[in-house]
């Protein structure tokens, strides 16, 4: 399974983007997904994930209400919606997968499969 992310740029804050990732060898259907962040010095940080299996979503505390993460399974495509953007949202975000979901979903030594990364830089 390959992951290509993609939408990052720069937006000011209370700005909006939409982050995507594509998916080939696999599809959206059958896989679980998620989107990490991370910033130069810290641990790459849970943001969101769906669960395909019981159809729930589910967010970090830091992003509720302003992050909605979603999924084409027609275009094998995910998203990350982002709304209401703050400089702290500023990171390189990173989509994933794994087969089946995991009670410790908020853990990146979970997930097996990685994009590459994509910068968002919000700027106050």
């Amino acid at each position: 399974v390959q992951l290509q992310a993609s939408g990052g740029g720069l937006a000011q804050a209370g700005g909006s983007l939409r982050l995507s990732c594509a998916v080939s060898g696999g599809t959206f259907g059958t896989y679980t997904a998620a989107w990490f962040r991370q910033v130069p010095g810290k641990e790459r940080e849970f943001v969101a994930a769906i669960r395909t299996d019981a159809n729930r979503m589910y967010y970090a505390d830091s992003v509720k209400g302003r992050f909605t993460i979603s999924r084409d399974i027609a275009k094998n495509t995910m998203y990350l919606q982002m709304w209401n953007l703050k400089p702290d949202d500023s990171a390189l975000y990173y989509c994933a997968a794994r087969l089946y979901w995991s009670v410790g979903y908020y853990s990146a030594a979970q997930w097996n499969y990685w994009g590459q990364g994509t910068q968002v830089t919000v700027s106050s």
